[in-house]
């Protein structure tokens, strides 16, 4: 259970907690072929290839391990392979991996988070937290979080307790007055705990507890219930 009597303050998870991430991807890698059709035309036969890309993606960390976990160095990287195998100019990633990025921001939220966006900041500061590359300015959330932390600017990702831990620095608390709000069991739940705060999984499918911490976090099948599980 959660202590909520310690809590001061928020982080929060953003991909596939506030909005499903694979469809935001989806729609924007569409937007990049699109692009690509038009301005790298050499590219659309290997852009036909089932997985083609996905696999150059997942080959880059094992070829560029110089750019971590910075997703948007990593997807920028890919396209310039992706154009160089295709005999384009490989100096098109650049402009290329920005129509990627504008596109990602667009996201679609899930009909609870802005309610309870709304709902904790009106209790706590709030920071956010994400491995991923969605920029708080951009998909309109900035209002809510006092600063944000991403391997991009960080250098690290969760699970490494150092982002927890920069993010209680930032709100000017303890990270055990911190309670963190996420998707994932691994990254966020366990990850929090182990840096010293408490954590929510928040388990919109419903998936069973597969970890060998026991028992199971407190946990919630949306941000709505979260909101109304809270002590008035």
């Amino acid at each position: 259970m959660i202590d909520f009597s310690k809590i001061k303050a928020i982080s929060l998870d953003l991909d596939d907690t506030l909005w499903p991430v694979w469809p935001t991807i989806g729609r924007a890698e569409e937007t990049l072929a699109q692009w690509l059709a038009e301005k790298a035309p050499l590219t659309v036969p290997l852009c036909a290839i089932p997985g083609y890309q996905r696999q150059i993606r997942e080959e880059m960390p094992s070829l560029r391990p110089d750019l971590g976990n910075d997703l948007s160095a990593l997807r920028r990287e890919a396209i310039r392979v992706l154009l160089q195998r295709a005999g384009e100019d490989p100096n098109l990633a650049e402009p290329a991996f920005e129509v990627f990025f504008e596109a990602r921001q667009k996201v679609v939220f899930f009909d609870d988070a802005l309610p309870a966006l709304q709902f904790l900041n009106a209790k706590f500061p709030m920071v956010a937290l994400s491995n991923g590359n969605a920029d708080i300015h951009k998909v309109g959330l900035a209002s809510f979080f006092k600063a944000a932390f991403n391997p991009i600017n960080l250098g690290v990702g969760k699970p490494d307790p150092h982002m927890f831990h920069t993010g209680a620095q930032a709100l000017g608390v303890l990270p055990a007055e911190v309670l963190h709000i996420g998707d994932d069991p691994h990254l966020d739940v366990l990850a929090a705990q182990r840096a010293g705060l408490q954590a929510v999984w928040v388990n919109r499918e419903e998936k069973p507890w597969t970890h060998d911490v026991h028992p199971a976090p407190f946990t919630v099948i949306s941000l709505k219930a979260l909101c109304e599980s809270w002590p008035v």
